[in-house]
Protein backbone atom coordinates (compact mmCIF):
# COMPACT_ATOMS: atom_id res chain seq x y z
CA UNK A 1 0.00 0.00 0.00
CA UNK A 2 1.56 3.62 -0.70
CA UNK A 3 0.86 6.48 0.99
CA UNK A 4 -0.46 9.46 -0.83
CA UNK A 5 1.49 12.26 0.76
CA UNK A 6 4.93 10.34 0.01
CA UNK A 7 5.59 12.79 -2.47
CA UNK A 8 5.32 16.14 -0.65
CA UNK A 9 5.74 14.81 3.37
CA UNK A 10 9.50 15.77 3.36
CA UNK A 11 8.92 19.28 1.96
CA UNK A 12 9.09 22.76 4.01
CA UNK A 13 6.01 24.48 5.67
CA UNK A 14 4.88 27.48 2.86
CA UNK A 15 5.03 30.56 4.39
CA UNK A 16 3.33 33.44 2.32
CA UNK A 17 5.02 36.42 1.20
CA UNK A 18 1.85 38.40 0.93
CA UNK A 19 0.29 37.52 4.34
CA UNK A 20 2.00 38.08 7.46
CA UNK A 21 2.31 35.18 10.03
CA UNK A 22 -0.22 35.16 12.72
CA UNK A 23 0.78 35.30 16.27
CA UNK A 24 0.11 32.23 18.20
CA UNK A 25 -2.36 34.57 20.62
CA UNK A 26 -4.40 35.28 17.30
CA UNK A 27 -4.45 31.51 16.12
CA UNK A 28 -5.61 30.90 19.50
CA UNK A 29 -8.15 33.28 19.67
CA UNK A 30 -10.11 31.66 16.13
CA UNK A 31 -11.01 28.62 18.71
CA UNK A 32 -12.11 30.37 21.83
CA UNK A 33 -15.93 29.74 23.15
CA UNK A 34 -18.28 32.97 22.35
CA UNK A 35 -21.85 33.96 23.85
CA UNK A 36 -24.35 33.00 20.81
CA UNK A 37 -26.78 34.36 22.60
CA UNK A 38 -25.55 37.51 24.23
CA UNK A 39 -26.97 37.76 27.95
CA UNK A 40 -28.53 34.51 27.74
CA UNK A 41 -26.69 33.37 31.07
CA UNK A 42 -27.23 36.66 32.68
CA UNK A 43 -31.32 36.04 32.10
CA UNK A 44 -30.64 32.09 33.13
CA UNK A 45 -29.60 33.74 36.56
CA UNK A 46 -31.82 36.47 37.01
CA UNK A 47 -34.57 33.48 36.44
CA UNK A 48 -33.26 31.67 38.92
CA UNK A 49 -32.51 34.15 41.66
CA UNK A 50 -35.37 33.32 44.37
CA UNK A 51 -37.81 35.25 46.15
CA UNK A 52 -40.35 35.72 48.12
CA UNK A 53 -43.88 36.59 48.78
CA UNK A 54 -44.84 39.28 50.92
CA UNK A 55 -46.70 37.62 53.66
CA UNK A 56 -50.24 39.54 54.63
CA UNK A 57 -50.63 40.02 58.53
CA UNK A 58 -53.39 39.25 60.40
CA UNK A 59 -55.68 42.03 61.73
CA UNK A 60 -54.46 41.61 65.35
CA UNK A 61 -51.06 41.50 64.32
CA UNK A 62 -51.76 45.33 62.48
CA UNK A 63 -53.48 46.49 65.67
CA UNK A 64 -50.84 45.40 67.67
CA UNK A 65 -48.25 47.12 65.28
CA UNK A 66 -49.99 50.08 65.22
CA UNK A 67 -49.74 50.64 68.73
CA UNK A 68 -46.19 49.97 68.64
CA UNK A 69 -45.66 52.41 66.34
CA UNK A 70 -47.83 55.08 68.25
CA UNK A 71 -45.74 54.59 71.31
CA UNK A 72 -42.94 55.46 69.32
CA UNK A 73 -43.94 58.21 68.05
CA UNK A 74 -44.64 59.66 71.26
CA UNK A 75 -40.88 58.69 72.58
CA UNK A 76 -38.78 59.78 69.44
CA UNK A 77 -36.90 61.85 72.10
CA UNK A 78 -35.70 59.20 73.79
CA UNK A 79 -33.65 58.06 70.58
CA UNK A 80 -35.26 54.51 70.90
CA UNK A 81 -33.20 51.40 69.27
CA UNK A 82 -35.44 49.13 67.25
CA UNK A 83 -35.39 46.13 65.51
CA UNK A 84 -37.52 46.33 63.08
CA UNK A 85 -37.79 43.12 60.16
CA UNK A 86 -39.65 44.28 57.01
CA UNK A 87 -40.15 43.30 53.22
CA UNK A 88 -38.65 44.91 50.41
CA UNK A 89 -40.15 44.37 46.86
CA UNK A 90 -38.05 43.05 44.37
CA UNK A 91 -36.80 45.25 41.33
CA UNK A 92 -36.81 42.83 38.75
CA UNK A 93 -39.49 40.37 39.41
CA UNK A 94 -42.29 39.95 41.32
CA UNK A 95 -41.61 39.17 45.28
CA UNK A 96 -38.80 40.12 47.62
CA UNK A 97 -36.82 39.40 50.34
CA UNK A 98 -37.34 40.05 54.25
CA UNK A 99 -34.19 42.63 55.92
CA UNK A 100 -34.06 42.95 59.59
CA UNK A 101 -32.07 46.09 60.90
CA UNK A 102 -31.12 47.78 64.36
CA UNK A 103 -31.08 51.43 64.23
CA UNK A 104 -32.56 54.42 65.69
CA UNK A 105 -36.06 55.76 64.42
CA UNK A 106 -35.39 59.50 64.01
CA UNK A 107 -39.25 60.31 62.68
CA UNK A 108 -42.19 58.57 61.90
CA UNK A 109 -44.55 59.89 58.85
CA UNK A 110 -47.65 58.86 59.37
CA UNK A 111 -49.01 60.76 56.05
CA UNK A 112 -46.48 59.00 53.79
CA UNK A 113 -46.66 55.39 55.55
CA UNK A 114 -42.98 55.72 56.41
CA UNK A 115 -40.53 55.50 59.20
CA UNK A 116 -37.09 57.76 58.89
CA UNK A 117 -34.25 56.05 60.40
CA UNK A 118 -31.07 57.92 61.90
CA UNK A 119 -28.78 57.04 59.04
CA UNK A 120 -31.64 57.92 56.98
CA UNK A 121 -32.88 54.73 55.52
CA UNK A 122 -36.45 54.84 54.67
CA UNK A 123 -38.83 51.96 55.36
CA UNK A 124 -42.43 51.40 54.60
CA UNK A 125 -44.61 51.33 57.80
CA UNK A 126 -47.37 48.62 55.56
CA UNK A 127 -44.18 46.18 54.82
CA UNK A 128 -42.91 46.10 58.29
CA UNK A 129 -44.04 42.62 60.07
CA UNK A 130 -42.37 43.14 63.21
CA UNK A 131 -40.93 46.05 65.58
CA UNK A 132 -39.15 45.49 68.87
CA UNK A 133 -37.94 47.58 71.04
CA UNK A 134 -35.97 48.50 74.12
CA UNK A 135 -38.54 50.72 75.63
CA UNK A 136 -41.29 48.15 75.21
CA UNK A 137 -42.60 46.78 78.41
CA UNK A 138 -44.22 43.51 77.80
CA UNK A 139 -47.28 43.68 79.80
CA UNK A 140 -47.98 47.16 77.46
CA UNK A 141 -48.51 45.26 74.40
CA UNK A 142 -50.03 42.35 75.51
Amino acid sequence: MTDNYDDIIHLSHHVSKRHPQMSLYNRAAQFAPFAALIGYEKAIAETARQTSPMIEMMEDNRLLMDKKLSFLSSHLEKEPIVTITFFQADEQKEGGHYHTINGVIKAIHNHERTIMMIDKKRIKIDNIVSIECNLFSSDYFL
